[in-house]
């Protein structure tokens, strides 16, 4: 089986639900995603009411992906720039898959998704994402394409004493 991507789906109450609950269960299986478990989806909801306002005002774009049974299963969001100089490429973020298909390929079908939604997209040469270093995540995006170009060490606290190293990543279109 797989999953079902649809580029900005309409958001109804059972997307923003499906959202909600998928960032927080991702979140609290200690998914890079924001946020430090443990979290609600009443904690979440500002979080996402501001990804909603970027969509209504044209910064950003989702992409949905549904499983068999029509549950939000997989997220990732286009944020475009709006800087005259960098308006050649987006960014990619809160790219999540729910905990429970971890290991079927999703994330990497979620991935292709999201370029060959980048690639519909005018003028966009490229996409950058940020991960959480300390987690392999590198090594994940690394395997789809994305190259290392930077990195901020120490950049996230997910603890008092735990910081972890903000990574760019990126993957050119052409």
């Amino acid at each position: 089986m797989s999953l079902t991507f649809t580029l900005d789906p309409a958001v109804t109450p059972a997307l923003r639900d499906g959202i909600l609950d998928l960032w927080a269960d991702v979140s609290n299986a200690g998914g890079s995603v924001g946020f430090v478990p443990p979290v609600t989806a009443g904690d979440i909801r500002p979080e996402l009411v501001k990804h909603f306002v970027a969509m209504a005002e044209g910064r950003t774009r989702l992409l949905a992906g549904l499983d068999e049974s029509g549950t939000v299963a997989a997220t990732a969001f286009f944020g475009f720039n709006t800087h005259r100089l960098m308006t050649h490429w987006v960014w990619l973020y809160t790219v999540m898959v729910h905990p429970r298909h971890q290991g079927k390929g999703y994330g990497r079908d979620l991935l292709a998704a999201a370029e060959d939604a980048a690639r519909g997209f005018d003028g966009i040469d490229a996409i950058r994402l940020t991960c959480r270093g300390g987690n392999g995540l590198e090594r994940f995006y690394g395997s789809c394409g994305y190259k290392e170009v930077g990195r901020v060490p120490g950049a996230i606290r997910v603890a008092p004493d735990d910081y972890r190293d903000d990574v760019f990543m990126l993957l050119p279109l052409g």
